[in-house]
């Protein structure tokens, strides 16, 4: 009897620190984020987000676990991919972009959702208004047509003989704002404008190809998930076809593209972290104001630059936040 006694003993000791964490796992907070393109090319996006988590006390994996699912820029992937999110019972959906979050809000309207990054999320009709969003979602926004006429500037001054401007447009976006915005700012410099739809990845080389035959001397890039997630496939083209590009934001200078400007989409992941931090601890997202991003960057790939040839004027480099070698 004292035998099995201590055997009785000797597993419950063994099984009880199991026990234990496995209690603490069923009871972590669980957060799932809807990735929209692949961890590789989300990977400063994601890093700057777990970042902001652990200032805020949590670390994934001892006191808070995080479901991954990835789009991989295919947006007929993010309905079947939100619904997996809410069928796992997470308490938090962070995501980006307006295909991933209109998923994310067609699957419940009761998870709450932390858009990191959205543009003009008014005029998407995600929300009621940047103070009281109302419903289910919150998280930080950026207005892309206050920014187009600034890139303009920017390209001109960069490449000052440019008169032909090319702008990639992804209509699926539906946010028209940008494309008005630049149809508007481009006569007003002298420039002619030409725009290259594209509706899916397909579309890429083809748009390319139009803006070579036309003459295009330039390209402005205007922000979308799905361009963002086929950065690579775009810069490849845009570098074959030697055509300068002012893209979106930092990634895509950091993977060639000459010049961007534009918000810092990690910073507004870091951010989305106190949207989680605030729903966890009790607050309902549709209480929570949705702050427009005010930090801004402005980035040049001298490398790009070299090997189209082209020389950036001195008085531009020194302004940049970034220059990379």
């Amino acid at each position: 009897m004292r035998r099995i006694g201590l055997i009785i003993l000797t597993v419950s000791l063994t099984l009880a620190p199991l026990v234990v964490e496995a209690q603490q796992a069923g009871n972590m907070p669980r957060i799932g984020l809807l990735g929209t393109a692949t961890p590789s090319l989300m990977s400063a996006w994601i890093t700057a987000f777990r970042e902001g988590l652990r200032e805020r006390g949590y670390v994934e994996g001892q006191n808070v676990a995080i479901e991954y699912r990835w789009g991989e820029g295919k947006p007929e992937r993010f309905p079947g991919l939100a619904a997996e999110l809410v069928g796992l019972k997470v308490d938090v959906i962070v995501t980006s972009g307006p295909h991933a979050i209109r998923a994310a809000r067609h699957a419940t309207s009761t998870v709450p959702i932390v858009m990191a990054i959205v543009e003009d999320p008014v005029e998407q009709g995600f929300i009621t208004s940047l103070a009281h969003p109302g419903g289910n979602l919150t998280g930080l926004s950026f207005q892309d047509s206050e920014l187009v006429t600034r890139r303009l500037q920017l390209l001109r001054e960069a490449l000052p003989g440019v008169i032909r401007v090319a702008a990639l447009w992804d209509s699926t976006a539906r946010s028209p704002t940008a494309l008005k915005a630049v149809e508007q700012a481009a006569p007003s410099m002298g420039l002619v404008l030409q725009v290259l739809e594209v509706r899916v990845v397909q579309d890429l080389a083809r748009a390319v190809e139009a803006a070579r035959r036309q003459r295009a001397q330039a390209v402005i890039q205007l922000a979308s998930p799905l361009l963002a997630a086929h950065r690579e496939t775009i810069l490849s083209l845009l570098a074959k076809a030697r055509l300068p590009t002012m893209c979106q934001e930092r990634t895509f200078v950091v993977d060639g593209c000459l010049m961007a400007y534009g918000p810092s989409f990690p910073d507004m992941f870091l951010r989305a972290a106190y949207y989680v931090d605030r729903i966890l601890h009790g607050a309902k997202p549709g209480d929570l104001p949705v702050e427009q991003t005010s930090k801004f960057e402005f980035l040049i790939n001298l490398k790009t630059a070299k090997a189209l040839g082209l020389t950036i004027p001195q008085t531009l480099l020194q302004r940049a936040d970034q220059v990379i070698q």
